[in-house]
């Protein structure tokens, strides 16, 4: 029998972890947990180990730090060489995603092949952001919908659920690109394999603590990616 699994990628997410690994396994929905953690120093890996008392409870461990996209590509592989696990969700440690919303993601799998929780589906659904990054961010996911043709509002938001059969799809090999412009890509690759987008509003609410890993190489890096993408032949 399929359980669905929520990957969540960790450095020095300490006092988040501790507080959504509870939230997620009450959901109603029975989900795994595998949180991927890049060695932080703050003991994130250590608390995820405090919950070994369930088995739906799992840490992958890499030994340096290599980026949000590299985590989940290391999260896919490790979830479809398991295959009781479908659907897969990814999701930040934060609480920027909110929990209480996988189930509607999943829900919506019924008629998609990949749901993304979006932020700009029903108008700008984003809390305590600056209006500077606010501003950055809706212009962004304009600037790669026009690129890439995507038919979907929030390309570049990081709360997703996806069928197996949809990530399996995937060469996950070649996926190279972190941040933004990870999630542009695998969105981008999925939907030109054929897999069908669609978009689930949610309410994105900054971090509750830590330290956001957003810096200006990840946004320039998305600006270019989606040339990349559209338009392999340039490069």
């Amino acid at each position: 029998m399929s359980k669905p699994l929520v990957i969540i990628p960790t450095y020095n997410e300490l006092e988040n972890i501790r507080n959504i690994i509870p939230k997620l396994l009450s959901l109603p929905i029975e989900t795994d947990v595998l949180v991927v953690d890049d060695s932080s120093p703050d003991g994130t890996g250590d608390a995820v180990l405090s919950f070994k008392d369930t088995d739906r409870v799992h840490l992958l461990s890499r030994p340096v730090k290599k980026g949000l996209g590299q985590a989940y590509v290391a999260g896919f592989t490790w979830a479809l060489e398991r295959p009781e696990f479908d659907p897969i969700i990814q999701m930040d440690a934060d609480f920027s995603h909110d929990p209480d919303s996988v189930p509607s993601l999943v829900n919506e799998l019924k008629n998609s092949d990949l749901v993304i929780g979006s932020r700009y589906k029903s108008g700008v659904n984003v809390v305590n952001w600056p209006l500077h990054r606010l501003m950055l961010s809706w212009f962004a996911n304009k600037y790669s919908k026009i690129i890439t043709g995507l038919p979907v509002e929030d390309a570049t938001g990081g709360f997703k659920a996806f069928k197996r059969s949809a990530l399996e799809k995937l060469n996950l090999s070649t996926i190279r690109s972190d941040g933004y412009s990870f999630q542009i890509e695998v969105t981008y690759k999925l939907y030109k394999a054929g897999c069908s987008v669609s978009e689930v509003p949610i309410v994105f609410v900054d971090r509750h603590s830590g330290t956001s890993k957003m810096s200006r190489s990840i946004v320039w890096e998305a600006a270019w990616m989606v040339w990349h993408i559209r338009f392999p032949w340039l490069f």
